[in-house]
């Protein structure tokens, strides 16, 4: 038996945390024309044209990988596994989401821009998330650890996932497939959307969804923008068709100035910083780890990238 370490090539130049994670995993860093996976620590633009034939596994360092899709990087490569970092950053965006609809549901934009005693015109719009139906669509990595999050609050929560699979935790009331998910609308008092990006996932909310949902009910958005119709949700923050929304990803990104919805009091806009570059390194060290790690036991990956699926 073998105890030479397995070979792995970080990209496009190795950290001292990949480094120190790719060791936790059991294996070492090498060149990589003799290495067997490749950890990449950057975007698709500067990833290689061409890889050594040794190569049988690449892990990326984002979880949504449509940019990856758009520049044709898997379908140049159909002999490598790719894995995304989903996952990786699940508890920095949960608890993000969470921020955005404790702060929509207690009102706290407008009352953090007051400049008055105006205590009778806010009473009648706070609300609370105990006893509140929360659907949480693209239950993956991030909803499922807000699904953790919201247990103290004693919300109910409607998971809703690609194959329905039951997802057994505390509060959550049901679990349904993505073919379902037209029912999903009338029957919840707020939507967090975490959902891939793909062809399929565009404008999942829009104008008659949108127009489904209470006028109390918050939208939050920590997945990619274009799973809303922005101009949709702009007429419908400005008619009352919905409480408010949280958004942490734009459509179009970076939103610009003058936008509408830096305008209206009742969108909270983040610029795509859920998971921010402090918190990112070490997060997608521990996931480099992990990986590292089933990759040398031979164990499957997690974060495995469906190529067919788009994510």
């Amino acid at each position: 038996m073998s105890t030479t370490a397995t070979p792995i090539a970080i990209g496009p130049a190795a950290t001292p945390l990949l480094t120190r994670a790719v060791a936790d995993g059991g294996a070492t860093v090498a060149d990589l024309d003799r290495a067997r996976a490749l950890i990449w620590n950057s975007g698709p633009d500067d990833f290689p044209q061409e890889l050594p034939a040794g190569i049988e596994w690449v892990q990326l360092f984002s979880a949504g990988v449509e940019d990856w899709f758009s520049r044709n990087v898997f379908q140049r490569f159909p002999g490598v596994v790719f894995t995304s970092a989903a996952g990786a950053y699940s508890h920095s965006v949960a608890e993000h989401a969470l921020a955005m609809l404790l702060a929509g549901v207690r009102h706290l934009p407008q009352q953090t821009q007051a400049r008055s005693w105006r205590q009778s015109e806010f009473f009648p719009h706070i609300g609370t998330l105990r006893g509140a139906t929360i659907a949480i669509v693209g239950a993956g990595g991030i909803g499922r650890e807000l699904i953790a999050l919201l247990e103290p609050f004693g919300a109910r929560i409607i998971a809703v996932t690609r194959s329905g699979t039951p997802i057994v935790a505390p509060g959550v009331v049901e679990t349904l497939p993505a073919e379902r998910l037209p029912e999903v609308w009338s029957r919840t008092d707020h939507v967090v959307v975490g959902a891939p990006a793909t062809a399929a996932t565009r404008h999942l909310i829009g104008k008659e969804e949108l127009a489904q949902l209470k006028p109390t009910s918050w939208v939050i958005n920590i997945a990619r923008g274009s799973l809303i119709d922005t101009d949709a949700l702009v007429v419908a923050l400005r008619d009352g068709t919905i409480g408010g929304a949280g958004l942490d990803v734009t459509d179009p990104e970076p939103l610009p100035d003058g936008h509408p919805l830096w305008e209206l009091p009742n969108a909270v806009v983040t610029p795509h910083d859920s998971n921010p570059p402090q918190l990112r390194a070490g997060a997608y060290a521990a996931h480099v780890a992990n990986n590292v790690a089933r990759f040398v036991a031979g164990d499957e990956l997690e974060a495995r990238i469906d190529v067919t699926a788009g994510y």
